[in-house]
């Protein structure tokens, strides 16, 4: 007679070994507020940390590359609220390395958290700004150029703000995953009654969520020529799944200093075309050197 099969053995898992990096700081992740202080993790911060985590994932090769042509980084972060990734980055890939990261942000209570968790850490090279991005381009407290600068859901024209920072400081590499883009929107449908005459294409922002939807995509695209007039190659993907977050689309742009040939002209004539000429300073401004 056929002896039973032995029972198989009870396994456990560890629930945020699936999640951690190695050496990541548990303690750092319970300031944060993604761990509680147990050491849990609900689904919420689940997703923020993977959307965190997996942005970090695509900036390591930056920082590494970076890293190899000179001594020493630097890294600012626009639009840093918690300063979760400028935290994490920290954590997981320059304590050890020669390397400084700045986080601007307009909300007093969130510098100054940020600054007492930097310093209770011990994380001495991150420093916090209470400017906004726009005045980060001329503040003292910033060195004159910058190796990467980085904008995760950076509301509306925050985001191009930190273009502006980026080409104004030089940068290296430009990470960007933008936000709550309105401005073109509102300008398709401030002009819509007139584009019905000037072109077909209007019947493409008609309808309101429409309009939405495209003037989101469309604000985006001229990002992307706009950095690619000024030198810099331009890589467009998703952040994480669509089921993780709606606000999914990457933006990874490295500084070569040669320009796209047409991008200025391609970036004027869909300005022209789609009758929002009265956004020529923001996306086109003065002409590259």
């Amino acid at each position: 007679m056929k002896k039973p099969a032995p029972a198989a053995k009870a396994t456990f898992t560890d629930p945020l070994a699936e999640v951690l990096q190695p050496g990541q700081s548990v303690e750092l992740l319970k300031e944060l507020h993604i761990l509680t202080r147990d050491g849990k993790l609900n689904q919420d911060s689940r997703r923020k940390l993977k959307q965190v985590t997996h942005l970090c994932h695509f900036i390591e090769p930056l920082i590494d590359e970076v890293l190899g042509r000179q001594d020493t980084l630097t890294l600012a972060d626009h639009g840093a609220g918690k300063s979760y990734l400028g935290f994490i980055l920290y954590d997981l890939y320059l304590k050890e390395r020669p390397a400084r990261i700045y986080g601007i942000e307009t909300r007093d209570e969130l510098v100054e958290k940020s600054r007492e968790l930097a310093a209770r850490l011990g994380f001495p090279r991150m420093s916090f700004l209470n400017v906004t991005v726009a005045e980060s381009i001329t503040s003292d407290e910033l060195p004159p150029t910058i190796d990467i600068v980085t904008a995760l859901h950076a509301c509306n024209t925050a985001t191009d703000d930190a273009i502006q920072f980026a080409l104004a400081k030089q940068a290296r590499h430009v990470v960007l995953v933008p936000c709550c883009q309105a401005e073109v929107a509102a300008v398709l449908r401030k002009h819509k009654n007139e584009s019905f005459g000037k072109t077909p294409l209007s019947e493409i922002w008609r309808h309101p969520i429409h309009t939405r939807e495209f003037g989101s995509q469309l604000t985006n695209v001229l990002r992307c020529l706009q950095l690619e007039s000024h030198g810099y190659t331009v890589t467009v993907t998703e952040l994480v799944g669509w089921e993780h977050s709606m606000k999914n689309e990457l933006i990874i742009a490295t500084r070569t200093g040669t320009a796209r040939r047409n991008a200025r002209e391609r970036l004027q004539q869909i300005l022209q075309e789609l009758n929002l000429m009265e956004l020529e300073g923001r996306f086109l401004g003065p002409t590259p050197a």
